[in-house]
């Protein structure tokens, strides 16, 4: 059989992967769904490459690709058939990988001058309903975390895309929210905003605890944006932060940082929330970010360490995209190339490491 790029990857990654300790709990990689026609191929990935890298935990952003039966109304394009979606989850199980499905809530409700399936089948759930048309002078649209119906759409979604994953955890997304409160909308005006952000995330993490599951989100708007100096994207400097003292505990954090490795996760740990780094596509802040968790898990108190989780490496490109740049196989976008790039040195880091610990 002719050898492939693939092969070749696979062959050196399996030189250390073997001996791969379990030092970190979470050895993870973040990916957008793939479309119809990559299907085939995510799987062989899932399959055989992840495995062989040492990953254990794969976030796949499916956000409305699904073709979802409780409500169709909602539905991309290049949506997953429920069939699809099962093939990629066995692969999953198939590989020894903990598939955590994430669709995008109150925040990233659009991008560009596109606005995403849900506000375009319900606009009245926007939280700044009839203004900024075509989504000129925003980041991203919100939808209202106070309307009376949005929960029992937004829960029918999340429900359905758990059960075809069969997971036991759920990404819930709400990073970079910047409209939240705002005067254009009846119900927030006047009210605060980290309330109302916590307010989101108990009843979604309340709505997963009541079948056994978990919720994940990313951790920049728990983050002080002024104090830190890390600012507005990478936290908050709408007055969010504050949420962090009103939320569950047992939500698992996401912190990213993708220019420095920023020492948030101890923070996170030290308030009593597990905590997982993710970097983008700089190496040497993966690294950084990997070298600062394994710090902790070996100094830090028992009860702070044991919640450092891991690291999830993010790619903020196509699944098709980022294959091809992980394998060298068909062309690729410069952002994909810099994505694997940074994973491969990750998880090769942590290959070497294991070995050189035996």
């Amino acid at each position: 059989m002719r050898r492939t790029a693939l092969g070749t990857v696979l062959a050196a990654a399996a030189l250390g992967v073997s001996m791969l300790a379990q030092e970190l709990p979470v050895r993870g990689l973040h990916l957008s769904a793939p479309r119809p026609d990559e299907v085939e191929a995510a799987v062989r990935f899932i399959r055989d490459a992840l495995p062989q890298e040492g990953v254990n935990t794969l976030v796949i952003e499916f956000g409305y690709r699904v073709e979802f039966e409780r409500r169709p109304e909602i539905r991309e394009p290049e949506a997953l058939s429920r069939d699809q979606v099962r093939a990629l989850a066995a692969a999953c199980r198939a590989a020894n990988i903990r598939l955590v499905p994430q669709i995008n809530l109150l925040g990233h409700q659009s991008w560009r001058e596109r606005t995403f399936a849900l506000l375009r089948a319900y606009p009245d759930f926007d939280e700044t309903p009839g203004k900024y048309p075509n989504n000129e002078g925003i980041y991203c649209r919100s939808y209202c975390p106070l309307h009376p119906k949005v929960h029992e759409v937004v829960f029918d979604l999340v429900d359905e895309l758990i059960e075809l994953c069969q997971a036991t955890e759920f990404h819930a997304g709400m990073d970079e929210v910047f409209l939240i409160g705002e005067d254009d909308c009846p119900r927030c005006r006047g009210r605060d905003k980290a309330e109302l952000f916590a307010g989101e995330v108990r009843r979604i993490r309340d709505h997963l605890a009541k079948s056994g599951r978990r919720l994940w989100i990313w951790g920049d708007r728990l983050l002080d944006g002024q104090t830190t100096g890390l600012g507005r994207w990478e936290a908050s400097l709408n007055g969010t932060h504050r949420a962090v003292e009103l939320i569950p505990k047992d939500v698992v954090i996401c912190d990213w940082h993708y220019d420095t490795a920023a020492p948030t996760a101890a923070y996170f740990a030290t308030l009593g929330f597990e905590v997982v780094s993710s970097p983008w596509r700089k190496a040497e802040v993966a690294l950084a970010q990997l070298q600062l968790a394994r710090w902790l898990r070996r100094n830090a108190p028992e009860p702070v360490a044991k919640r450092v989780l891991g690291v999830l490496q993010t790619s903020w490109v196509g699944f098709g995209q980022f294959l091809r740049a992980y394998t060298g196989e068909g062309q690729a976008s410069a952002q994909a190339h810099q994505a694997a790039a940074c994973f491969r040195a990750l998880f090769a880091e942590l290959r070497k490491s294991a070995s050189l610990a035996r």
